[in-house]
């Protein structure tokens, strides 16, 4: 009978699930597209079929959310599909060197110690049969006398894009593919063809990185990511505001902020405009046109394009006079953004950007009551401040962890002190410096470089802090997937206030906590790999005494291996590469569960491998060289891979366009 007594609540609080169905609708399509992107065929197939049976049973039993749920998750899955293969981005798969190409710059990249241009080629001069350009990024070690819109001849090396180098890693070739980019490598001869003028933005966009000769500038403003310093850059992200550096979300609000007060004040003081219209109206449409063309200055990132696209959104709402930050407005520039293009929803800035601003409108919404008067002015507003970056910081960290395996211990402190020079001082006097600097005025610049200075000390001091940075584990899929959606559950799950049992009316935070503790369980129990293989076997490391040891200290085609295998190791980036001694070039790995042998050098003798593949006492080859034997091809694994202390082998990539390799 007490069961029965809540049925009616249980009712209530169906119904009241089913006003805010549409909030979940973004985060069931980009499942079905993260699924594809980052699962396995098997793992697409399933869920495809659950899908479907899911749909079947919401048909039989009349309950439309089940069936538009299915359809949506499917819808998200294919669309990635589809999406992906309709790129067509050309591309190589082998290295190609000391190779004549010939293309257009199209972009140029500025570094501390190096030129990055970006060069437009046919795509025939690469191999590929496409008819279309390829783009191709090289470096270049001097300060080349090349400008945008340049026809230029080369001789240079070039190689495909690096491939995931353990599952469920950051898969370089699949962004490449994503941002059209075929190949990568370097110049080792040039010579300019013909003088292009290009287009105008980029011709101002040299004009002015010439004229400030600021990497303050470069970054800041003219979206040159690479320009600061790599030293410093790695202190900013230890004091937590190492996100000033990409021109994202924070730069576009500030840029419009600031525009917007601007115009606002001078719209005001214009009677004529103010009996007609509102001030603020103009003044938004001022600072959206200022806002577009800051867009094109900073070189139309993706990250800045989608800051750029949530910032119309909100303008628009305040024009219309709907309440722009909203969690359906909010899900419906989701929605937008995912259709543009489905490969945001994994890139780190898009689930960071979304992360934060979902929180913050959850957390806000139920304080708008909230009387300031009560404990003033300034003690709200550091109360503000501080709740809206530990809020933030909260809803970020699954992101933060699973892509760079560390989490900033004092990104509150970082951001409360750093965060208003950069955002009053700082930013404002780059922006005026760069529009100045072809003018002679440099002063600006020189200021912000002072302010830069100091604020640079402040930053060092956070970071030198004990534990200011500790290292994460690595969050497997599911794991992050039960720990969004237990935030999901959080924030859209609508509680029935007027049950009388607790957990029915606390139903949102208990389910919550549960699929995000189950999360946390599922990350830290995840076991650790013992062996590592580059897709080329180029490169290996052994896990002894939890540290890792390489079968060579340096391998320059596979500096990104090194990183991402000690941060899966929860090891330290910064320490030197140990390097294993082998026996003349061949490695025996003893494990309880397997053995096996690594072969780096050419073994000219059959018998030899012949007498590995007889050893019962090998469970597994590695070769550098292709060894083809019928004796043992259940022994020999081949492409990139992971060995797990079980001996359980799990392959870096699945068939997807952007790792196929066949043409």
């Amino acid at each position: 009978m007490r069961t029965n007594s809540y049925n009616p609540y249980m009712k209530q609080w169906l119904e009241l699930q089913y006003q805010n169905a549409f909030l979940w609708v973004p985060f069931i399509m980009a499942a079905g597209a993260a699924l594809y992107f980052a699962g396995t065929n098997t793992a697409c197939a399933l869920f495809a079929i659950a899908s479907v049976c899911i749909g079947i049973a919401g048909l039989v039993r009349k309950n439309k959310y089940a069936v538009r749920a299915a359809i949506i998750f499917l819808f998200g899955m294919l669309y990635a599909a589809i999406y992906s293969n309709l790129i067509a981005t050309p591309r190589i798969y082998r290295p190609m060197r000391d190779i004549e190409i010939q293309g257009r710059v199209d972009k140029i990249d500025y570094t501390p110690d190096k030129t990055r241009i970006f060069l437009s080629i046919p795509a025939q001069q690469i191999r590929s049969s496409l008819d279309k350009n390829a783009v191709v990024r090289l470096n270049v070690s001097d300060r080349p006398d090349i400008h945008i819109g340049d026809e230029i001849k080369a001789t240079a090396s070039i190689f495909p894009p690096a491939a995931s180098y353990a599952p469920e890693t950051f898969d370089y070739s699949r962004w490449a593919y994503f941002n059209k980019l075929s190949a990568t490598g370097f110049i080792s001869s040039y010579q300019v063809i013909a003088h292009g003028n290009g287009d105008t933005i980029n011709r101002l966009r040299d004009y002015l990185h010439s004229s400030a000769q600021s990497f303050l500038a470069d970054t800041l403003v003219l979206g040159y990511k690479s320009a600061i310093p790599r030293d410093e850059g790695a202190i900013w992200t230890a004091a937590g505001i190492g996100h000033v550096w990409s021109i994202s979300g924070f730069h576009m609000t500030l840029v419009a902020g600031w525009l917007f007060a601007i115009f606002y004040l001078i719209f005001r003081l214009v009677p004529y405009i103010t009996r007609r219209v509102p001030a603020r109206i103009p003044a938004m449409i001022f600072a959206w046109m200022g806002l577009l063309f800051y867009l094109f200055l900073s070189g139309t990132d993706v990250a800045t394009i989608r800051a750029f696209l949530m910032t119309t959104l909100v303008f628009g709402a305040f024009i219309l006079g709907r309440n722009a930050l909203s969690m359906r407005n909010i899900s419906i520039a989701f929605c937008i953004i995912f259709l543009i293009n489905p490969h945001y929803v994994m890139q780190p800035g898009f689930q960071l950007s979304f992360s934060a601003i979902f929180g913050l409108i959850w957390f806000w919404n139920g304080r708008r009551s909230y009387k300031i008067t009560r404990i003033g002015k300034i003690s709200y507003a550091i109360y503000a401040a501080a709740m809206t970056s530990i809020v933030a910081t909260i809803f970020t960290a699954p992101f933060v962890t699973a892509h760079f395996y560390s989490m900033p211990v004092y990104g509150l402190v970082g951001n409360l002190l750093l965060m208003p020079i950069f955002s009053f001082a700082i930013m404002p006097a780059v922006i005026i410096g760069t529009i100045t600097a072809p003018l002679g005025w440099h002063w600006p610049l020189v200021v912000a470089d002072a302010l830069y200075t100091h604020t640079l000390q402040m930053a060092r001091a956070i970071a030198q802090l004990p534990f200011a940075n500790i290292m994460t584990p690595h969050i497997p899929n599911t794991a992050i997937l039960l720990i969004i959606t237990g935030f999901l559950c959080i924030m859209f799950l609508r509680p029935a206030t007027a049950a009388r049992n607790a957990i029915v009316r606390n139903i949102n935070y208990v389910l919550g906590a549960g699929l995000i503790l189950t999360g946390l369980i599922f990350t830290v129990s995840a076991p650790r790999p013992l062996f590592y293989a580059s897709p080329d076997h180029e490169l290996v490391a052994f896990s002894y005494d939890d540290k890792l040891e390489f079968n060579k200290a340096r391998a320059s085609g596979h500096l990104f291996a090194f990183d991402t295998w000690k941060q899966l190791n929860r090891e330290p980036v910064g320490t030197p590469n140990i390097r294993r001694r082998g026996d003349h070039g061949v490695w025996r790995y003893d494990t309880p569960n397997f053995n096996l042998v690594y072969i780096q050098k050419f073994v000219p003798l059959a018998r030899e491998i012949v007498s590995l593949c007889r050893d019962d006492n090998v469970d597994y080859i590695v070769s550098y060289f292709g060894i083809d034997s019928e004796k043992c091809n259940h022994k020999i694994l081949r492409g990139g891979f992971v060995i797990y202390p079980s001996g359980r082998v799990r392959h870096n990539s699945q068939k997807r366009p952007w790792n196929s390799q066949h043409q």
